[in-house]
């Protein structure tokens, strides 16, 4: 009987090393791994992605499907419910290692009618739901947080490149002896932004940059597991994305520690996003998530300033 394991991420900017530590942790003999192409959309039903149908074709009767997290493979109940159904039909188990699905025997069926049990579909159906609001809830919070932010004065996202029109002026300045730091700070743009426009010039005017500050180094900080749940839902950028989907997962009683290692500033943008977790906005402050938010703001406000 084969152990058969299948991964999937979102987007191409994601990795599957949280994955593939709860599948390693499972400690699985001889798996055989099926992994959709990156990017592969939740939103595409499970029996219409190519890895999971190349699964369910190399599949045996006694075989066992293992994933990491049950959204790893569905979302909506309608999925959940009809996965389990071709799973009954051709005799293989599932095994979820992590989250709230991977205490229940999904595949448990009536001894004479061979019908799901009513329980599991009534389990399934309410934690799915509830996984759904909570989703909504979360983006509802983070929404709320940017604009609340942003009505402080604070704007999200990425700063903005420099524009075709003061392309020439950067440059000519740039070879003038201006530094790349100044000059982002004179056009309210990121130091990489700069660096972009003059990027054919930079072998020959390393001098130019000596004022510059150091490439920060990564820092690893413990974020609390409730803060990274809440931000695996957020609209992240790609550095963020990634240094959460790298993170490395510390078991703490019931709960969990994220081991996330980035640039300062990744870190504080994290904790921006998070903002939400305190309440506000008409929206109350659940004390767990706000005493979460509030120790992963205590680790990030002792990292060192970042320079102008």
């Amino acid at each position: 009987m084969a152990n058969l394991v299948y991964k999937r991420v979102s987007t191409d900017q994601q990795s599957t090393a949280r994955q593939n530590l709860v599948l390693d942790e499972a400690g699985i003999e001889d798996p055989v791994v099926f992994e959709e192409d990156p990017g592969t959309s939740s939103r595409l039903h499970p029996l219409q992605r190519p890895k999971f149908r190349a699964l369910l074709d190399y599949a045996r009767p006694g075989d066992t499907v293992h994933i990491s997290e049950m959204f790893r493979l569905v979302r909506g109940t309608g999925h959940i419910l009809d996965v389990l159904d071709v799973l009954h039909r051709d005799c293989l188990a599932l095994r979820i290692h992590d989250g709230a699905f991977s205490a229940m025997d999904l595949t448990a069926r009536h001894p004479r009618t061979g019908e799901l049990l009513s329980t599991v579909k009534f389990m399934v159906q309410t934690l799915a739901a509830a996984g759904e609001l909570q989703r909504d809830l979360q983006r509802a919070l983070t929404y709320d947080g940017l604009r609340a932010a942003e009505a402080k004065g604070s704007k999200g996202g990425r700063r903005p490149a420099v524009s075709a029109e003061k392309t020439a002026d950067v440059r000519t300045a740039y070879l003038e002896g201006r530094s790349i730091a100044a000059l982002a700070r004179d056009h309210g743009v990121s130091r990489g932004a700069i660096r972009t426009a003059v990027a054919d010039l930079l072998p020959d005017h390393t001098a130019a940059e000596e004022d510059a500050p150091a490439p920060e180094l990564l820092v690893t900080l413990d974020m609390p597991g409730k803060v990274a749940d809440f931000l695996r839902t957020a609209d992240l950028e790609p550095a963020e994305r990634a240094a959460l989907d790298q993170g490395v997962v510390v078991r703490r009683g019931q709960g969990y520690t994220l081991r996330v290692a980035a640039v300062p500033i990744v870190h504080r943008r994290l904790l921006a996003l998070c903002q939400p977790l305190d309440g506000g906005q008409g929206t109350p402050a659940v004390p767990a998530q706000r005493k979460a938010r509030r120790e992963y703001e205590n680790r990030v406000s002792a990292l060192a300033p970042t320079g102008p």
